[in-house]
């Protein structure tokens, strides 16, 4: 059995600025597994949240008095952490949006309206919802092919499936970094270059690889980066768009109504300059403000750090859970923090529900992923997800719950 000890950053000191986690569930100390749905929120975003509402709530861009003035400050402050954050170049190149589905949806509205019937596009097998029926709606609406990489048996992406399925009429590549459903890690690099060759624009869903690991958008190449804030330790209603200035400035707006528009007339209207060409009406001032006091606290800790513990307590799981042979984890070998597993003959449901009694979260269903379920023959998985303040004591407490569920069930 490994060592429960971890040297990348102090968890227990971090846990401490998680009001959240002092809390008890059933009786027993939360342990909260379920990071890759939404992560806990730390006392310094909290307050942030608080302070803007005490001292200086007012709408963004159209008000001169001070508190107008302040709340325009703070709200592009955060544009510029975040698109820092993700090394962008330039903050004219980062949207923020509701979340990362409302970001694709974006994308899918704005770059398939000027495509041609039987124009190609390449998803993977194992994306989530978000990134899989927007573009499986638009391709319906245009007559246009949608085409998918196929996974491998451990989940992973299959190279020749990338490069038989990416071809000189494919228009849009859209892939997940890492996938929510069972962690595994794509070469999203390699994708994007294949892509770039065939002349096809690329787009990557970040939702689940931003809060835990350094992403360089100039240095993958990709042509649009979406995540999310809620998984970052931000607020919810807050995503990122990221996309190259030179895709933006072509593409037709997704929604229209104020900010976006520069002149409007009786017969035409003329759109804003980016990034506001893309957020319509009052924005998401206060979880956009919230993201970047997440930001400043992911960066305080180190997203090198933050990702060697949370890669460290995932290898510290994966160990232990050999021990229980009662127990299929699923996955490849290159993943993301979170492990995706079920107790053989028990439904992940009931799997979730015993666990809760022990005060541990975890999530359990498809995980907005049907396809990818049905190509691995499954109804559902239970799914373990990592992040900064989870200890290998929880996942020492987590293995006992484990074995619960194997007493309660017989198995």
């Amino acid at each position: 059995m490994l060592k429960a000890q971890m040297k990348s950053l102090d968890a227990e000191k971090i846990r401490k600025d998680f009001p959240i986690l002092s809390r008890k569930v059933h009786g027993k100390k939360l342990v909260y597994f379920d990071n890759a749905a939404t992560s806990q929120k730390p006392r310094q975003v909290i307050d942030a949240i608080t302070h803007y509402y005490e001292n200086y709530n007012a709408n963004v861009h159209r008000s001169i008095h001070q508190l107008g003035e302040e709340a325009t400050a703070a709200y592009e402050n955060a544009r510029g952490k975040v698109g820092d954050f993700i090394s962008a170049n330039s903050i004219q190149e980062i949207i923020f949006t509701k979340n990362s589905t409302e970001a694709l949806n974006l994308l899918a509205y704005s770059l398939t309206a000027d495509l041609k019937k039987e124009d190609e596009i390449v998803i993977s097998q194992l994306e989530h919802h978000s990134n899989f029926v927007p573009w499986q709606q638009m391709a319906k609406i245009f007559g246009l092919r949608l085409k998918f990489i196929e996974v491998n048996k451990d989940g992973s992406l299959n190279e020749e499936s990338i490069k038989e399925q990416i071809t000189k009429n494919t228009k849009i590549v859209s892939v997940s970094h890492i996938s929510n459903a069972i962690g595994s890690l794509n070469p999203v690099e390699d994708i994007t270059k294949i892509a770039h060759e065939n002349g096809a624009s690329m787009i990557i869903d970040g939702s689940q690889s931003v809060p835990h690991m350094k992403v360089d958008v100039q240095k993958i190449s990709s042509d649009f980066y979406v995540f999310t804030g809620h998984k970052m330790l931000g607020p919810t209603g807050v995503g990122v768009l990221h996309g190259k200035k030179e895709m933006l400035e072509k593409m037709r707006p997704f929604l229209y109504g104020g900010e976006m528009i520069n002149e409007v007339g009786f017969e035409e209207t003329t759109f804003n300059k980016l990034p506001y060409k893309f957020e319509a009406g009052t924005p998401n001032i206060i979880e956009a403000i919230g993201l970047g006091v997440a930001v400043d606290y992911l960066n305080q800790i180190g997203i090198k750090n933050i990702y060697e513990h949370d890669m460290e307590l995932t290898d510290y799981a994966l160990e232990r859970m050999k021990e229980l042979d009662f127990v299929e984890v699923y996955g490849p070998k290159e993943r993301g923090p979170l492990v995706s597993f079920n107790v053989k003959k028990v439904h992940a449901h009931d799997v979730s529900q015993i666990l809760d009694s022990e005060g541990i979260a975890i999530r359990a269903g498809h995980h907005c992923a049907m396809p990818l379920m049905k190509v691995m023959g499954l109804q559902a998985t239970a799914r373990a997800s990592f992040y900064l303040y989870n200890t290998n004591e929880e996942v020492d407490h987590f293995i006992l719950a484990l074995k619960k569920v194997k007493k309660v069930f017989g198995v």
